[in-house]
């Protein structure tokens, strides 16, 4: 029995995009653009049309040059977003038109000084007049995290019958844990008429640090599409990182889920969109960041020289990273540091290692972390009379 394949919906380009300061011109969205078509996201969220004239003009660039994923554009429950976005993307070959609306109660109040029955109305037009443009419609109930699920389901059920084709549930605040986001899916399986008409989606915010964990939740109570983003970039803490869904589902073969995301672009697409948006990658990210497979403890490091799995559950080269690195601290033990003295051409014998690591140990205690340039200059000062092999 093949796994079932959860839809990568790529928002790199639109809530991406949203963080202060990291505006991308019309050429640097293209380059993205086409790798993430080359990377294997399901579907690419181009932009926001009717939000300036730049984004129209990328949403309609993007359309035009990428050749395997479907475009799509997002627009609020107006019927000019809505033209506006079936302008942009009618060189699409596989085009999308993404609308929707606030239906927690907060929202509805607040926002739009409504009640439920007129958001449904609003929700069902919507639907219906960007289906005379395209034939995939998904709708977004924003702030469905904290939307009751009765009425959820109510709007849900409404859309579906419009002709929506997905049906996103975001965490738009970030608030929900993930036994209540996965109930929420579960539910909403369980009590729409029409729900097998339609593909569930994931859209979580990372506000309290449970994007991923919600994302995790929602596709193993039956979501079929996550809406993520490279090095999980978005507005205020930012949304469901790609590269964390991908590899969970890929490392957790129990889960029966998968992509179609080739993992040993991971690396390379982070440090992309890290470049172009000038946004710094933590050390400390998962999957993609500079020490996520650094090991600096003595410990650790013995036990990875003589077998990698034992503080590693991934292989780096799965994510496009060359191999794992074993960093000289203060904290270093001896195997690390003839492991690391053979790389640079030095076999040296148990006593040898002896002396040269109580040097090594001074070295390191003046300095965060020893170079392979370090490494002769500790040898030579123990003056054993050690030469390099290489």
């Amino acid at each position: 029995m093949g796994k079932d394949i959860v839809q990568i919906f790529d928002t790199t380009l639109r809530d991406g995009e949203q963080v202060p300061g990291c505006k991308l011109d019309a050429d640097q969205k293209l380059v993205i653009a086409e790798r993430l078509d080359d990377l294997g996201v399901d579907i690419i969220e181009a932009g926001f049309p009717i939000s300036s004239p730049g984004d129209f003009t990328s949403v309609e660039a993007i359309s035009k040059l990428v050749k395997n994923a479907t475009v799509c554009g997002l627009t609020r429950a107006v019927k000019k977003d809505i033209e506006v976005a079936a302008e942009a993307l009618k060189f699409a070959k596989k085009p999308r038109i993404h609308t929707g609306i606030g239906t927690s109660d907060s929202h509805i109040k607040f926002k739009f000084n409504s009640n439920r029955e007129a958001i449904i109305e609003r929700a069902v037009n919507a639907v219906k007049y960007a289906k005379t443009f395209v034939e995939d419609v998904e709708f977004y109930a924003e702030d469905a995290g904290r939307t009751d699920n009765e009425y959820l389901a109510k709007v849900c059920e409404a859309v579906i019958k419009a002709g929506a084709t997905v049906l996103n549930i975001p965490d738009t605040t970030g608030y929900c844990l993930p036994e209540e986001y996965g109930a929420k899916m579960k539910y909403l399986i369980e009590n729409v008429k029409g729900i097998d008409k339609a593909i569930l989606s994931c859209h979580c915010h990372n506000d309290l640090g449970l994007a991923t964990a919600n994302s995790i939740a929602g596709v193993m109570n039956g979501a079929r599409q996550i809406e993520c983003t490279i090095n999980g970039i978005g507005e205020r803490a930012g949304n469901t990182s790609l590269e964390e869904v991908v590899m969970i589902m890929r490392q957790h073969p129990d889960l029966n889920l998968d992509t179609n995301i080739n993992s040993k672009l991971l690396y390379d697409t982070s440090q992309m969109v890290s470049r172009k948006m000038g946004m710094v990658v933590q050390p400390n990210k998962a999957i993609v960041g500079a020490n996520a497979f650094a090991h600096s403890s003595g410990i650790h490091q013995d036990g990875v020289i003589k077998n990698r799995e034992t503080y590693e559950i991934m292989d780096p080269e799965d994510v496009g990273v060359n191999e794992s690195s074993i960093v000289l601290t203060a904290r270093s033990g001896r195997a690390a540091l003839a492991y690391r003295a053979k790389l640079v051409g030095y076999e040296l014998t148990k006593r040898q290692l002896d002396e040269v690591y109580e040097e090594f140990l001074k070295f390191a205690d003046v300095h965060k972390a020893i170079s392979d340039e370090d490494i002769p200059q500790i040898i030579e000062a123990c003056n054993l009379g050690i030469e390099s092999v290489s």
